[in-house]
């Protein structure tokens, strides 16, 4: 595998060069990956767990935060 390491701005100036045609693929693929990675839990369930969150630490019901990590493989 081959990584490349270049700038924001090398990458703009290198979208600057294509042709309108190749500016909308660009543009197409990024939106579909950027659908990939949206959340779709619904509002009130995000609302309902920042509310719960919120009244647990009110009352002192908190873990240290290098507990929360115990268990949880990242990749």
């Amino acid at each position: 595998m081959l990584t490349l390491q270049i700038t924001k701005d090398q990458v703009f100036t290198l979208i600057d060069q294509l042709s309108l045609n190749e500016k909308q693929e660009v543009l197409q693929y990024l939106v579909e990956k950027t659908r990939e990675n949206l959340d779709d839990t619904p509002d009130e369930i995000v609302i309902e767990g920042i509310k719960q969150g919120l009244q647990e630490a009110m009352r002192g019901q908190t873990i240290p935060l290098s507990q929360m990590w115990e268990g949880i493989d990242v990749e």
